[in-house]
């Protein structure tokens, strides 16, 4: 290990090379790096980069907005402590080289079991020299300017998830490393997924009454279609009416992410123990998936129930949330307010499961047939994996939800039977047929691609405002 960079010593031709890469990336040859000239340099050597920015902040020691050759190699020198640690940790035998085992076992630590297939492909993106091994050499190279500082890093590709708030059930929280709870990124990534969260729901909002009162009223005797439902609303209490019941679904955003990435941490500790590595397999994410949205909807469901209520409404039937809230409680008891509840909370399993087996498999598939120089999907990859996996979650679950929106409306709906679970269920099918059970899902599925996109845009939007790197 003479001159590695944990040992303090002066490397000749580690410093050459650091030198040779300073030039590359010195464009105008002005003998310093700005933003710029890096961002260029590093998508010249197709490494996407989002902290660019903080990356030039952070070595900047006279905070003259640009990097000179001693705060570039200072930089370096910094990552390749990191760098060396981590590949002495994923060298289990002490032989110098990273074999497909060790990648396959540091993987499993972590949480995330690959095919031998997979790990290969991980291993083929550092070996240069086709021996099917990683030397230091090739792993310093190959990361030295990535954004990656340990294995966690690189299982963040593998396991973070970009399924974003669309209005429905999203019942497994990402996965957060140690570093990233300690130094406050989470709370921030949850705020920021709030705002895209409420803004989405704000733009999709007269999609999403439309779907509701669809559920209510759409019966195969009073057939409605998308335009005369929307006309109708609007005839009924002019454009703002579209967006009723639109305030309590924003409302509950924070709070339902913020109890349920609590419960699932907490689940997570009891399941894990004292067992190594803090991340959980697919199936046990499911586990404590479902169980953290089972615990955050039971504490906020009675917002649920405000939310249909408001929704439905007709002109003047509420002055608002609290008025709402006080004319169910007085006519119909504190129950009403857990109405649908069995149902909703039945609906959390297939939802969950389906979501997320179909967005593990898709991603893994695209790494597995098309990633062959990154261990990185992209993040089109994961948006069009979240969204597919979040639409096949919601064609499971939605009979389910469709009974318990019309378990929440029932005592609101003039004439209309006051039924359990199964008594709505076998009257829907009795009446309608199977089909009935799918009322509303047409705007339901319309809204998944404005929601996800503007989720999106808002999210990194949201992240770049409140400093939380991508």
């Amino acid at each position: 290990l003479r001159g590695s960079p944990d040992n303090g010593a002066v490397d000749p031709d580690r410093e050459k090379r650091w030198a040779e890469l300073f030039e590359q990336l010195d464009l105008n040859k002005d003998g310093r790096i700005d933003v710029n000239e890096l961002r260029i340099g590093l998508v010249a050597r197709g490494i996407l980069r989002s902290d660019v920015e903080e990356i030039v902040r952070e070595g900047d020691t006279n905070h003259d907005g640009q990097l000179d050759f001693e705060e570039f190699t200072q930089c370096l020198r910094t990552h390749e402590k990191e760098l060396r640690l981590m590949f002495r940790s994923l060298d289990r035998n002490n032989d110098g080289h990273i074999d497909l085992a060790e990648i396959q076992q540091s993987l499993h630590n972590l949480g995330v079991d690959v095919s031998s297939e997979q790990a290969a492909r991980i291993l083929q993106s550092m070996d240069k020299d086709g021996t099917m091994t990683v030397d230091w050499n090739e792993w310093r190279d190959h990361f030295l300017l990535n954004p990656l500082h340990n294995m966690e890093d690189i299982v963040h590709f593998w396991k973070h998830s970009l399924m974003f708030d669309i209005g429905e059930h999203l019942t497994v929280p990402d996965e957060f490393s140690e570093r990233e709870r300690r130094s406050g990124v989470v709370w921030r990534q949850l705020m920021a997924g709030a705002m895209a969260g409420a803004v989405s729901r704000t733009g999709t909002a007269p999609l999403d009454r439309l779907k509701v009162f669809l559920q209510v009223h759409g019966s195969s005797t009073r057939r409605i279609s998308l335009w005369s439902g929307l006309r109708g609303m609007v005839h009924e209490g002019g454009v703002r009416s579209l967006w009723r019941g639109n305030g309590t679904n924003v409302l509950k955003i924070a709070p339902e992410s913020a109890i349920k990435f609590m419960a699932y941490e907490q689940i997570k500790w009891l399941m894990k123990g004292s067992k190594d590595g803090g991340s959980l397999r697919v199936q046990e994410r499911f586990i404590a998936g479902s169980l953290a949205g089972a615990t955050a909807q039971t504490i906020i469901y009675p917002m649920e129930v405000l939310k249909t209520r408001l929704t439905l409404r007709k002109t003047g039937q509420y002055t608002g949330m609290a008025d709402c809230a006080k004319q169910i409680l007085r006519k119909e008891g504190v129950w009403a307010f857990y109405k649908g509840y069995v149902p909703n909370t039945l609906g959390i399993i297939p939802y969950a499961g389906i979501d997320l087996a179909v967005y593990e498999t898709l991603k893994n598939a695209w790494l597995q047939h098309f990633c062959v120089d990154t261990a990185d999907p992209g993040v089109l990859v994961l948006l069009a994996c979240g969204t597919v996996s979040s639409t096949c979650g919601q064609l499971a679950s939605y009979p389910l939800a469709l009974i318990r929106t019309r378990m929440q409306a029932q005592a609101s709906v003039e004439g209309g039977p006051q039924l359990t679970m199964l008594g709505q269920f076998k009257h829907i099918v009795s009446r309608e047929g199977v089909p009935g059970l799918y009322r509303g899902i047409a705007p339901n599925f319309l809204k998944v691609i404005p929601a996800v996109s503007i989720s999106y845009v808002v999210y990194e939007h949201m992240k770049k405002v409140l400093g939380v790197g991508s």
